[in-house]
């Protein structure tokens, strides 16, 4: 197993560093100036070209790479053209509250989604499971900021249960913590409830056709062990991808949440530094994003042999 993981890690270094490559090329080629936003519109030419000096801009495209990462290469995310703070310390600033909101997205989007599609394949054909195949393709088809819209009317504004928009950090106060999660979670699990109810249900049919099934219930075994202790635990494997998947697709989703939210997460971070064109913190972030999907793959990967110890083998 140490020998498996050794080779995921090393596996992973050429991947990310050809996102590392094709991040600072697409940003450096992409359209605006960061001098430009930093001076503003009555900045003379020669100011503007003192600017960019200072920053590096007008050195070599190659050389400006080859700085940058061999800067990485050291742990220097490198400094924010835009405030000057080193982006290693705004990403920390911005990853609690960011971390905090993917945390109880997965989890209730697991522990939703895992129950009624086990239901749904229980009860395939009938009026229950075609409300939750009903409930999947709503939470497909709603976009996240409108359900997150509708969130904030309904519970916030007309019944004041939750508060409209904000975060606090934990160390203020547990109560107040999570009920500020609370409504940007439902609203971001949405599409994964959807996504992940559809595909434990259809892996549960076609587990439950098989003769060990049968076996199990001729048994005498109750519905409940043969649907959770044999059904469910034989169709985890695709379960487990499509988790992983979700969780790599919902740092996309957590950029919209936290703007509708008002939550000063990474996803604002990346918001603020994409309008303001700084280079620097922008690469930092994706870079982050990157490891992480790696990490996630390394953990589904490291699943997969969990549930099917053939595939270690």
């Amino acid at each position: 197993m140490l020998l498996f993981i050794t080779k995921r890690i090393l596996s992973a270094i050429p991947v990310l560093f050809m996102v590392a490559i094709i991040v600072f090329l697409v940003l450096r080629m992409s359209p605006g100036d960061p001098a430009v936003m930093i001076a503003g519109p009555n900045a003379t030419p020669e100011q503007l070209e003192q600017l960019r000096e200072s920053m590096g801009l007008t050195k070599p495209l190659l050389e400006q790479l080859v700085i940058w990462l061999g800067n990485m290469a050291h742990g220097d995310m490198g400094t924010s053209l835009i405030s000057g703070q080193p982006a290693t310390a705004l990403i920390m600033d911005r990853f609690g509250p960011t971390l905090a909101l993917s945390l109880c997205t997965v989890v209730l989007a697991i522990a939703v989604s895992i129950p009624l599609g086990v239901i749904a394949a229980w009860q395939q054909g009938k009026w229950l499971d075609r409300l939750v195949m009903a409930g999947s393709v709503l939470g497909f088809s709603v976009p996240v900021f409108i359900i997150g819209y509708v969130l904030i009317l309904v519970f916030a504004r007309i019944l004041h249960w939750f508060p409209v928009q904000g975060y606090q950090p934990l160390a203020n106060g547990f109560g107040g913590f999570i009920e500020r999660l609370v409504l940007p979670s439902v609203a971001l699990s949405f599409p994964y409830i959807a996504l992940i109810a559809r595909i434990v249900r259809t892996n549960v049919i076609e587990v439950m056709n098989e003769d060990y099934i049968r076996t199990a219930r001729a048994k005498g075994l109750r519905e409940r062990s043969v649907l959770m202790g044999h059904a469910l635990g034989n169709a985890a494997v695709p379960i487990i991808t499509i988790i992983g998947v979700s969780i790599a697709m919902l740092i996309g989703g957590v950029v919209v949440t936290e703007s509708v939210f008002n939550i000063p997460g990474l996803g604002r971070l990346v918001l603020d530094s994409v309008l303001a064109r700084d280079y620097t913190v922008i690469q930092a972030v994706i870079l982050l994003f990157s490891a992480i999907y790696v990490v996630i793959n390394l953990c589904v990967d490291l699943l997969y042999g969990v549930f099917d110890p053939r595939i270690r083998h």
